[in-house]
């Protein structure tokens, strides 16, 4: 079912890069309807809008309307199981707390012969965030979105999410009347993220879009990227468990078995040196699986895209681990804090045996908006820093400028540009 690789049988980087291939892989279908799709509500706006929502999400917005208002989110809100809402509050406060450190202030400096420098720090005006809905909707990423871009002070949040067959999630409303939303758009898929690129007559454009979605979504933000700010290229999710003979088999197979169960695409891999402990695991994900509602969707995703990879010994393992570039990486290691200096990319990092991923999707306050398709090589998580840009700040005296511009002269007639030498010879003299 889960395919077997040992580090010590040649050609095994060759099956690795092949497997990850296959995760990174933008099906041609999927490419062309996205491209469709931006077109249609590029050029045609809400009809198209409409029409693609209609169609895939079986339900006319022009007659149910498109927007869930404040009111509506605050009644779902008081429908909802007593305990569900008290969890998703301290998620909140968890997430909230968590996000303050990341905060930014603007800064300047002056030095004695009159040159300023800074940076200023200033909130996107508007923002898109894309929330998954439908019968799997994620209340946890409306909090893990919106209030990051709160912290920030992002002028207008616009949050976007399907609601197929017209049906609305309680739980994912109640989680946006804790996060403070004041609406929700009532549409999904590529079509919505075209929507918050251009605006239609409903929807305004926004500046950047984030937040996960399905293959469609993720490929319609990759293909927008400058007509709109994105905040990463997310794709299916991605589990990497590093464990050594001390692991539990129950706990390493449980972890795999939370990230197959997302999607089809959805990778689960278990890198370790201990084989006893690999073959034990691969046997479990086969029992368990069999026990859990989604075994189908399971079964495909550790067949298709799962690995079980037996090194050498544990740095091997962090070799592995580190070419993979997991969105969530889990160190089932003793001491895993001392391992940590050798782990270069992951999205977000699970340290010691009673550490699961799941904790982090909900609960512990790092963002679950993470890099995936080995992309936490050069990215990072969704924090408030997603939601501001930067300015930098110059400011010259007279004095200040005649003492260092004949140095910006030099170089701009090294490089051949004399109109840029000469916009500063007009303050020399």
């Amino acid at each position: 079912m889960i395919e077997v690789i040992e580090t010590k049988k040649g050609s095994w980087q060759d099956r690795l890069n092949t497997l990850l291939e296959r995760i990174r892989l933008v099906p041609q279908e999927v490419d062309g309807t996205v491209r469709e799709i931006i077109q249609a509500v590029k050029g045609q706006g809400d009809a198209a809008l409409f029409n693609y929502t209609t169609r895939f999400d079986g339900f006319d917005p022009e007659k149910t309307g498109i927007v869930i208002c404040r009111e509506e989110i605050e009644d779902a809100f008081s429908r909802v199981d007593v305990e569900i809402a008290e969890a998703l509050q301290q998620a909140a406060e968890r997430i909230e707390k968590f996000h303050l450190h990341q905060k930014e202030d603007s800064w300047i400096t002056t030095e004695e012969d009159g040159i300023i420098l800074g940076q200023k720090v200033t909130p996107i005006d508007r923002v898109g965030i894309y929330i998954p809905g439908g019968k799997n909707a994620f209340p946890s990423t409306v909090l893990m979105n919106v209030i990051p871009a709160k912290i920030a002070g992002v002028g207008e949040i616009i949050v976007v999410s399907p609601t197929p067959a017209g049906k609305v999630n309680d739980t994912l409303l109640a989680a946006a009347y804790i996060a403070g939303v004041e609406r929700i758009y009532r549409v999904g898929g590529a079509q919505a993220i075209a929507a918050l690129a251009y605006g239609t007559q409903s929807i305004p454009r926004a500046d950047k879009v984030v937040g996960p979605g399905n293959i469609y979504v993720a490929h319609a933000k990759r293909v927008l990227q400058g007509t709109i700010g994105i905040d990463s290229f997310a794709g299916p999710s991605e589990i990497l468990v590093i464990a050594d003979e001390n692991a539990d088999i129950h706990m390493v197979t449980a972890d795999l078995l939370s990230q197959a169960e997302h999607d089809p695409m959805a990778s689960s891999m278990l890198v370790t040196p201990c084989e006893s402990l690999a073959r034990a695991v691969v046997k479990r994900l086969e029992i368990e699986m069999q026990r859990l509602p989604r075994k189908d969707v399971i079964a495909e995703s550790l067949g298709k895209h799962g690995a079980c990879i037996i090194t050498r010994d544990l740095d091997e393992a962090f070799t592995v681990s580190n070419c993979v570039a997991p969105e969530h990486l889990e160190l089932m290691v003793q001491d895993a804090y001392e391992h940590l200096g050798k782990v270069r990319n992951a999205g977000a990092i699970f340290l010691g045996y009673y550490s699961p991923e799941a904790m982090g999707d909900y609960i512990a306050g790092p963002n679950h908006t993470l890099p995936t398709g080995s992309t936490s090589r050069f990215s990072s998580p969704l924090g408030v820093y997603d939601f501001v840009k930067r300015s930098s700040l110059i400011g010259f005296s007279s004095d200040a400028a005649k003492a260092i511009g004949p140095l910006a002269v030099k170089i701009a007639r090294a490089e051949n540009l004399e109109a840029h030498a000469r916009s500063v010879e007009t303050r020399l003299k």
